[in-house]
C-alpha cells in the first residue's frame, strides 16, 4: 500500500512541483493551499503518513497547525523560506520531524521524507516497479513471483531506482548514493552493476540508459 502524504502549500508552482515528484516517487498525495483547508482535512479524520507544511500560509500559519497534526499522529516536515534560527527552533521544539528551508533540492527532500517515514515506522515495506516486488525487511526481490538473487550493491541500486521512479540519476550521483562519498573509483563501475542488475532481472526493460547522463527507472501510470 502506498504512503499517503498531505501537502500544505500556497505557492501553486511549488505545490505542483511537490505533487509531481512525490507521485513519480510512488507516494499518494492530497493537496491544500491554506491553513483552514489543512485543518479541515484533520477534522475529517483523513489518514496520512506524513504532512509537508509551509509555515507562511493564508489564514492559519504552519506553526498553529502543528498541534492538530500531532493530535492525530501525523508527522510533519516544515518547508519554508523562514531560515532564521528562532523559527527553526520553534518548529522542531513544537514537534516537527524536520525543517527544510526553501529553495531545496527535490532529491534531498525525497530522502528526508523517506527517513521520516522510516523513523516513525510508517515507511512502505514493499516497493513495486512493474512486475518486480522488493521486500525491504528481508531484502528479497521477486519478479512475477520468482525470487531474483541480487548482490548487495545491485539490490541497493534497484531500491534507489524504485523509490525514485522516472528520476534521472547521473553516474556520479549513483556513486554517491549507493557506494558512498568515500568511494574512490571510476563511474564505469556503475555501468557494470546496472548491466548485471538488468541481466538478472531478465527482459525487464524499465531501467533506461540516458545518453551522456546516466540512468532512470521508467514507469508510466
Amino acid at each position: 500500500m502506498e504512503n499517503r502524504i498531505l501537502i500544505v502549500e500556497d505557492n501553486p508552482a511549488i505545490l505542483e512541483l511537490l505533487e509531481m515528484n512525490l507521485s513519480v516517487a510512488g507516494y499518494r498525495t492530497e493537496c491544500c493551499g491554506d491553513g483552514e483547508s489543512a485543518l479541515a482535512f484533520c477534522r475529517e479524520g483523513k489518514e496520512f503518513d506524513l504532512a509537508l507544511v509551509d509555515v507562511m500560509l493564508p489564514g492559519r500559519d504552519g506553526f498553529s497547525l502543528l498541534p492538530s497534526f500531532r493530535e492525530r499522529g501525523i508527522p510533519v516536515i516544515f518547508l519554508t523560506a523562514k531560515d532564521d534560527v528562532v523559527s527553526k527552533v520553534r518548529g522542531l521544539k513544537g514537534g516537527a520531524e524536520d525543517y527544510i528551508v526553501k529553495p531545496f533540492e527535490v532529491l534531498e527532500l525525497l530522502v528526508r521524507v523517506e527517513k521520516v517515514l522510516e523513523r516513525t515506522g510508517r515507511l512502505q515495506r514493499v516497493l513495486k516497479a512493474g512486475d518486480v516486488e522488493i521486500f525491504l525487511e528481508s531484502r528479497t526481490v521477486l519478479r512475477a513471483g520468482e525470487e531474483i538473487h541480487l548482490k548487495p550493491l545491485e539490490y541497493d541500486l534497484l531500491v534507489l531506482f524504485a523509490r525514485n521512479k522516472n528520476v534521472t540519476f547521473s553516474r556520479e550521483r549513483l556513486l554517491r548514493e549507493v557506494w558512498g562519498d568515500l568511494y574512490i573509483g571510476e563511474t564505469r563501475t556503475v555501468d557494470v552493476h546496472v548491466g548485471q542488475l538488468r541481466k538478472k532481472l531478465g527482459d525487464w526493460g524499465l531501467i533506461r540508459t540516458i545518453p551522456k547522463i546516466g540512468y532512470r527507472l521508467e514507469e508510466r501510470g
